[in-house]
């Protein structure tokens, strides 16, 4: 292996661990706030990346139909909510934010598809869309079912897991897709190549880590999601509703997973499955990070795109097994090293 060779692998190692880090981030924000280990977040990366390869196509991606059937489910679910506390007057006010809000960005999405739409607002359109599948998805599937234990949780998300690869089947078919990259420029930098693309990738992700560090550190809402990780109980004490930072964590995650979904569909070539993989090696870094450390959990992913780049070269057919045999150790470390304790009822 020459100098070459070692730049480039490093290259897309960072490039890789730069999109597992938003995974990563993704499931341990959804974790730490509602206690649920997010086994569909891959499968919002796949209609991340399937929703814009359908805009490059100039169609409707299937991701408006999705969008328009959860929202009908979550705003019937609010209404029989309701009824059932008595509070009819909060009907209207729940039908616009659960039904009307979706229902209205879908119409714009069927309105705006087209390939003289620019990829900028391509990316944008598509954000939009998946974005609010995450807060549908909360409602229809985890807030009826909050105060469960995490083994529950994790059950229904295997099953939600399973429904939405049925339902990405269903609306955007077998067929994989690529969407373009962003930009196709190269330079060299020390006699080693350096893609464009590549920059793009690792500095978008940098940027959307800084803005929601700001979020978190700097914002009302950001500040209420972090009571609730750390005590779900002294936040609902002080006033912080568990359904709003059940709604909001799950609108974040939506938001980097569709990210990640954008970023990786240049990469490879995506199917409506494909992005269960990909969550998997975000799980990797996020369990690194003992599903509670941001900037550890960062870090595991990263190593995960660097190792996954350095074993393709060395030993392409079993980096799979090498990147998930990983966790084998981390697993046994903090086996070794937390103290176990009962889930409190």
């Amino acid at each position: 292996m020459d100098l070459s060779i070692l730049a480039l692998l490093t290259q897309d190692g960072i490039t890789n661990g730069a999109v597992y880090a938003l995974l990563a981030l993704a499931l341990v924000l959804v974790f730490a706030v509602t206690r649920v280990i997010w086994v569909p977040a891959g499968e919002f990366v796949a209609f991340g990346t399937l929703t814009l390869a359908g805009f490059q196509l100039g169609r409707p991606p299937g991701t408006i139909s999705l969008l328009v059937g959860m929202a009908l489910v979550a705003g019937a679910m609010e209404v029989v909510a309701c009824v059932r506390r008595g509070e009819p007057a909060r009907i209207p006010r729940q039908l616009a934010f659960w039904t009307g809000i979706p229902v209205v960005l879908a119409a714009a999405g069927a309105w705006l598809a087209g390939p003289e739409l620019p990829f900028w607002a391509q990316i944008l359109l598509t954000l939009a869309l998946v974005t609010p599948l995450g807060t549908l998805l909360y409602r229809i599937a985890y807030q009826p079912l909050a105060e469960a234990s995490v083994l529950v949780l994790l059950i229904v998300s295997v099953a939600v897991h399973f429904a939405l690869t049925g339902l990405g089947l269903y609306f955007f078919g077998a067929e994989g897709s690529r969407t373009p990259p962003f930009s196709s420029l190269t330079f060299t930098v020390g006699g080693v190549n350096v893609s464009m693309q590549s920059l793009l990738v690792v500095g978008t992700s940098i940027a959307l880590i800084g803005a929601l560090y700001l979020f978190f550190g700097r914002t009302l809402y950001g500040k209420a999601l972090r009571a609730t990780a750390l005590n779900r109980v002294g936040a609902r004490l002080v006033g912080v509703s568990p359904n709003l930072a059940g709604a909001l964590t799950f609108t974040l995650g939506g938001l980097l997973c569709a990210f990640s979904g954008v970023l990786i569909g240049p990469i490879s070539t995506v199917y409506y499955d494909s992005g269960f993989l990909v969550s998997l090696k975000g799980f990797v870094g996020a369990i690194i990070g003992g599903l509670v450390s941001y900037p550890l959990a960062a870090a595991g992913a990263l190593l995960v795109g660097l190792i996954e780049a350095f074993a393709s070269f060395w030993a392409s057919g079993f980096k799979e097994v090498i990147v998930f045999t990983l966790i084998i150790p981390v697993l046994l470390w903090r086996s070794l090293t937390t103290h176990h304790h009962e889930e409190d009822e």
